[in-house]
């Protein structure tokens, strides 16, 4: 009866599970398996003939190839940043709005619907508002800094992307970290009242050891998702001017699609998933100890 019952209970586990490793098999794994095959080989991404040039393409990319160099520095310091702030902010917000507040249901909805409109989209609207809104806005108050060329000018273009990343997922952070914060039990934030421990003292000490499961998964997706960013960028700024603003996964698109040269695209995409596959067991790992630490 028992042996019944396990039979049962695997036929159900392979009948609930194959259609989700069918369809991520089909249109993840095999294209995965592809992008590894198309990297070692020369191809336009048109003609039915390859050509198999060995490691080729990656002596290129990371001997002879300025824009792949300054897109992997763009998307470091992209991802530096995009972290570190849209974490920080959201664990301020999340602390903010789990206070006896009155609206606070508002103001998280406020925040988090910016998280559910297309990046595509996003990046529209905020090029009509630096290039039009801000132009009217400075010209009826007088505030210059209104004026710049936020996204003509490298430095400012670069700090207009950042900020807009951060305006557009914060959201959703927020929401990761009120649930984490909501998990604390009372009776320890009363007992570090009872101690005497100050704020600051107990969002360190208490708060935060609390939460680290929230932190870690949030700081793994952020920096997957910075690592990644493309759509945003794409309709935002174009990765200019010039290429200040080009991330990885653009300067690819731009290889493979714009250049036809898809499998010199495919050998950086390769590279890509290396670099954020190394990053991300770095900081789960790291994450990870703080936990049992905490």
């Amino acid at each position: 009866m028992k042996q019944k019952s396990i039979s049962h209970e695997g036929r159900n586990f392979t009948l609930f599970t194959f259609p989700a490793i069918f369809f991520i098999t089909l249109f993840v794994g095999i294209p995965f398996l592809m992008c590894i095959f198309n990297s070692f080989r020369k191809w336009n991404g048109i003609s039915k003939r390859t050509s198999f040039i060995g490691l080729k393409n990656y002596i290129k990319l990371l001997t002879d190839d300025p824009s792949f160099i300054h897109a992997l520095g763009f998307t470091f310091l992209y991802a530096f940043f995009v972290v570190i702030f849209i974490n920080a902010i959201a664990i301020l917000l999340a602390l903010l709005l789990e206070r006896d507040i009155r609206a606070k249901g508002i103001f998280r909805m406020a925040f988090y619907i910016p998280n559910i409109i297309s990046l595509i989209i996003i990046g529209f609207i905020w090029k009509f508002i630096c290039i039009r809104v801000f132009e009217a806005f400075g010209n009826l108050t007088g505030l210059g800094f209104l004026n710049y060329s936020w996204l003509g000018d490298a430095k400012l273009a670069v700090i207009t992307t950042i900020f807009v990343s951060i305006w557009q997922g914060l959201g959703f952070y927020m929401i990761i970290y009120i649930a984490g914060l909501q998990s604390v039990p009372d009776e320890l934030i009363e007992a570090a009242l009872i101690d005497g421990a100050s704020s600051t003292r107990r969002l360190f000490s208490v708060i935060l050891p609390m939460i680290m499961p929230s932190i870690s998964f949030c700081m793994f997706y952020s920096v997957a998702n910075s690592m990644k960013m493309f759509e945003l960028i794409f309709s935002l700024t174009g990765g200019g001017p010039g290429v200040a603003t080009t991330p990885i996964a653009l300067d690819i698109y731009n290889t493979a699609f714009n250049n036809n040269n898809f499998g010199y695209g495919s050998a950086k995409s390769v590279v890509l998933f290396v670099i954020v596959c190394a990053i991300s067991v770095i900081q789960v790992r790291f994450f990870k100890n703080k936990e049992v630490e905490s």
